[in-house]
């Protein structure tokens, strides 16, 4: 969409510290088209929280899959990678661990559990810009990053937009489809 937007998906990227970022309209169409981009559809099951507000559910939802839900700590009310196992089933086809209120998910715990079973995380980073976890930035450990630019965000729009974020050049190409 133009020199401006090649320019900040650039320097995005960089702040993050991935090599691919796309730039796509609003937070929950970066979630989408994430989930679509790893192959999410009908039949398959994404896990979440229930806490972390519509657009998580909407994406899941516009994907085609069903959300099934995962406990949060109760003091961090982040998802609890404890329970995370418990609730993973044959369907399960992706975790969208979301970051709140500048607090970054327990991605340690939360990429074992997902990496020994074969399923992607999605980070949802829409409340997260610039939050680090053991010095590196949300949205670099999972497969992809969602970031959202809704004017209430801490980096916000003149309006709104979202970004993606990926290590997988393949992946950042399927999203730009």
């Amino acid at each position: 969409l133009g020199d401006e937007v090649e320019a900040f998906e650039q320097e995005f990227a960089a702040f993050v510290g991935v090599p691919h970022a796309v730039g796509v309209g609003t937070g929950t169409d970066a979630l989408t088209l994430s989930l679509r981009a790893l192959g999410i559809g009908p039949g398959d099951e994404v896990v979440s929280v229930a806490n972390a507000g519509v657009a998580p559910v909407a994406a899941i939802r516009a994907s085609g899959a069903q959300l099934r839900l995962v406990d949060v700590d109760p003091d961090t009310l982040l998802i609890d990678p404890q329970y995370l196992a418990g609730v993973l089933g044959p369907a399960t086809r992706a975790i969208v661990a979301v970051h709140l209120y500048g607090n970054p998910v327990d991605l340690g715990a939360l990429l074992e559990v997902a990496s020994a079973r074969g399923i992607p995380v999605v980070e949802d980073c829409a409340q997260a810009h610039g939050a680090r976890w053991q010095g590196e930035s949300v949205g670099s450990r999972g497969r992809v990053g969602c970031f959202s630019f809704y004017p209430t965000k801490k980096i916000g729009a003149f309006g709104d937009g979202g970004l993606c974020v990926t290590h997988d050049a393949q992946l950042a190409a399927r999203i730009r489809e």
